[in-house]
């Protein structure tokens, strides 16, 4: 272990301004601390013997003393430190420490407030017990507020601070809210009004007094404010809905008084200046303001509590209006997404979108549509309209940025395209006029802006919002902005933004169109997005792929041809390789195969299969326990292929391609995904042509039949369960498809079945064995039973093992089928006049 001395020096020298010497000490650094830890057995790195009593009372005194350094970055790794050593030590072994902390949080020292603060966000969260929380918030709340209230002796960065504690408190008495229902009623009742009505008086000061200056860090305060407020109103609702109006009056005051601050600096073509920093290092921005605030009116909205105050004075259309406004494009947005393809990509899908406030305002118009579609659509109506003469213009004024509140127009309708269609034919279909005319946005702005090639954002933006509305359009012209967007694709001149663009708007198209319109097309786009395959990565190749799989799928891939399968195939395997871990590709990969392998077009089949199962074979041979998803993953896309095969024309010696590197992966295979994708894969052959099974023989002389068994007995006996999960499937399809073939090996079958049943521990391996019984049961009920009653499990009769097994699980039975054919077997032996069942049951 490195001295205190050498780890002294690495410290320093990680301050160092030459980089080499700081990277070095940084990686010096890093590889002593992964040496064992000697404080307290409580921790698992822990090796060797703690340190003496008095010896970590000494540390613990030094490292609290540093929670009131000048210096912040010691008191910040004191705090840290601190934290950790409470873990261990408190309350047994550090009994005053809770004292002390109050004792610094109260000294009216800036240092030591700050200090002592960052050990109760870390120690509020993570140590006290149920027990411990409703005394220690009395002590410590009334402190808290205190400094929050002394503006002219703590910064606000501090004063921020105590609303982050305050927060962590909230959360706090939420956690142990049914343990504790009445104290924490008392304590709520107690606390929580004396905060709401501080947060009112600090959100009742103008905003703009916090962006007027060399400083912007009293933005620290609203913004903890607003994250605190959007925590109450989920833990504690009722608490706060008389404040409700005032907060969301103070919501939408903050909104409009600062977007004249938010266009200066974020929005403009010639900002203001640089957004001032702040003085401890800490993100103090307007985007970090308005994103909790925006989420809490949206939260607010969601939970219907001030239907009231929405309703009134035509608020919903200024709460719109003000939202609209502030889902615009920034320039830092306009210069990420312009150089990075990923990332602008990101930001456009619904599921990894980065938290933002554009993001935010999506959500808040979700709420809003959500609970009252009518009203929340007239109010993007109004909205829009602004927007588009507004836009109009300052085009026409030449003002540079005229685009950028469109854009943020059409990116809020078009997030929000499932909820206004679903408005407008309501509306229609009671015969009432649309509260939100989308077709005039169609028909009389987007098709002129397409062409501003000066305008990539706002080009892109058109085309995805066209495409997301597309159920609105006449057919043939869907088909003309689907050919827009696939032009934009194939020139060569377009930039990032558009082409990223084009390719989502034609993803959306094929969804919303229908199938005749593409037909045509869809080679074309094929051929288009196949050189995408090989030069994207990440978040565009997902969405590259994405596209092509409803490209593919386009008329059930008639019109697939055998040059541009092979050519896609191809490249859809090169693909494989370089991301043969990522589980969302192979999902994309899985269906586009299928589709692939479903077309009926002559020889499309025969090829995907030629081309793949040379290298996919190859692949399910490695069986290194280190390199598992090389095997799985191959296995899977096998899978993909039987899947979208005709039934009994898998092909002549598709499984002889396959099997002997299946069998011999699964013999000795541990992991549950390798096992399950195996057996999953042997049930869809069994299912699809049971022949090409039946008639394999290994080169060791085993039948196909007999491997299959042999990987049922392995499963049957391996203590890990969950690799067991799919074996009734497999089972089943063996004893329906494979028919008198099985028969010779049934008896040692349901025996091994039966012995397995007797120890088995969890609900889905228990169906997993007892519904092939059922099915048995129910077709040859005789015969099965004779079966059964000649065997024993463990010294017991296997019928009665069979049966208590059974009517203890049925009603945990998952899926139809199984439950269904259950009941059919359980009445068939119900009406058996048999003296074994009837002694049993």
């Amino acid at each position: 272990m490195a001295s205190a001395a050498t780890i002294a020096q690495l410290l320093t020298s990680t301050l160092n301004p030459d980089p080499n010497v700081r990277i070095t000490a940084e990686l010096k650094l890093s590889e002593s601390l992964t040496n064992p830890q000697h404080w307290s057995p409580f921790f698992q790195q822990f090796k060797g013997n703690a340190p003496p009593v008095e010896v970590k009372s000494q540390i613990r005194n030094v490292v609290f003393q540093g929670l009131s350094d000048p210096i912040r970055k010691i008191r910040s790794l004191c705090a840290h430190t601190l934290s950790t050593i409470a873990m261990s030590d408190w309350p047994d072994e550090y009994p005053d420490l809770l004292t002390s902390l109050l004792g610094l949080l109260s000294s009216g020292s800036p240092d030591s407030v700050h200090g002592a603060m960052q050990v109760f966000t870390e120690f509020i969260r993570t140590e006290l017990t149920e027990d411990q929380i409703l005394p220690i918030l009395r002590e410590l709340l009334p402190v808290l507020l205190s400094i929050l209230g002394a503006n002219e002796q703590h910064t606000p960065l501090t004063r921020s601070r105590t609303i982050a504690v305050f927060r962590q408190c909230v959360e706090a008495l939420y956690m142990v809210k049914d343990l504790h229902p009445q104290a924490v009623k008392e304590a709520s009742a107690s606390v929580l009004p004396v905060w709401l009505d501080a947060f009112k008086v600090l959100l009742d000061l103008d905003p703009r007094q916090d962006v007027s200056g060399a400083s912007w860090d009293g933005l620290a305060i609203r913004i903890q404010v607003f994250r605190t407020l959007d925590k109450i109103h989920t833990s504690f609702p009722r608490a706060l809905a008389p404040y409700l109006p005032a907060y969301l009056n103070a919501s939408l005051t903050h909104l409009q008084a600062l977007f004249p601050i938010f266009y200066a600096y974020y929005l403009s073509p010639t900002p203001a200046g640089d957004v001032p920093q702040s003085e401890d290092g800490e993100n103090v921005e307007l985007t970090r303001l308005a994103a909790p605030l925006v989420d809490f009116v949206s939260a607010v909205a969601r939970g219907g509590r001030a239907r009231a105050w929405f309703e009134e004075n035509g608020r919903l259309g200024t709460v719109v209006d003000a939202a609209v406004k502030w889902a615009q494009m920034t320039s830092e947005n306009e210069d990420d997404w312009a150089s990075d393809a990923n990332l602008f990509v990101s930001q456009e899908d619904d599921e990894t979108q980065a938290y933002s406030v554009r993001v935010a305002v999506f959500d808040l118009l979700s709420s809003l549509l959500q609970r009252a579609p009518v009203p929340a659509c007239a109010a993007l109506e109004t909205a829009s309209q602004s927007v588009v003469n507004e836009s109009r213009s300052a085009r026409e004024a030449g003002n540079a940025d005229w685009w950028r509140p469109l854009e943020g127009l059409l990116a809020v309708l078009g997030s929000q395209s499932d909820a206004i269609l679903e408005c407008l034919e309501d509306e229609k279909d009671s015969g009432r006029a649309a509260p939100l005319n989308i077709g005039y946005l169609l028909s009389e702005v987007i098709p002129s802006l397409l062409t501003l090639s000066e305008c990539p954002f706002l080009q892109g933006r058109c085309l995805v919002f066209a495409s997301r509305y597309s159920k609105l359009l006449p057919t043939e012209v869907a088909g003309q902005y689907l050919d827009a967007a696939v032009q934009v694709i194939e020139a060569s001149e377009t930039g990032i933004p558009f082409k990223i663009s084009a390719v989502k708007a034609i993803h959306n198209f094929c969804e919303g169109i229908e199938d005749s319109a593409l037909v045509t097309v869809a080679p074309r786009i094929t051929r288009d997005l196949g050189p995408f395959l090989l030069q994207t990565t990440e978040d565009t190749l997902s969405l590259v792929l994405e596209t092509l799989g409803v490209v593919v799928a386009v008329d059930g891939s008639k019109w697939l041809t055998v040059g541009l399968a092979n050519d896609l195939v191809l490249a859809l395997l090169e693909v494989w390789t370089k991301n043969i871990k990522d589980p969302i590709f192979l999902s994309v990969l899985t269906d586009i195969f299928s589709s692939i392998a479903g077309s009926p077009t002559p020889g499309v089949y025969e090829t995907a299969v030629k081309q793949t199962l040379p290298k996919l074979t190859a692949a399910i041979a490695n069986s290194d326990p280190e390199q598992s998803w090389i095997a799985s993953s191959a296995i899977e896309l096998v899978t993909s292929l039987v899947e979208g095969a005709p039934d009994a024309r898998l092909g002549e010696g598709f499984f002889a391609a396959v099997a002997p590197n299946l069998f011999a992966c699964m013999k000795v295979a541990e992991d549950r995904d390798v096992l399950q994708n195996g057996v999953s894969l042997l049930t869809l052959v069994i299912r699809k042509d049971v022949n090409q099974l039946l008639n394999w023989t290994g080169a060791d002389g085993q039948s196909g039949l007999s491997s299959v068994l042999g990987v049922i007995a392995r499963l049957l006996l391996n203590q890990d369960e969950s690799g067991g999960l799919f074996v009734g499937d497999l089972i089943i399809h063996l004893l329906r498809r494979a028919g008198d073939a099985v028969l010779p090996v049934l008896p040692e079958l349901l025996e091994a079945m039966l012995n397995r049943m007797a120890t088995a521990k969890t609900a889905t391996f228990l169906q997993s064995l007892i519904i092939p019984f059922a099915f048995l049961i129910y077709n040859q009920r005789d015969t099965v039973l004779n079966l059964v009653e000649g065997v024993s499990v463990a010294g017991r009769p296997a019928l009665d093992v069979l049966l208590n097994t059974w009517c203890e699980n049925a009603e945990t039975f998952q899926g139809f089928w199984p439950t269904r054919v259950s009941s059919l077997a359980l009445g068939q032996l119900l009406v058996a006049d048999r003296a074994s069942v009837q002694t049993t049951l």
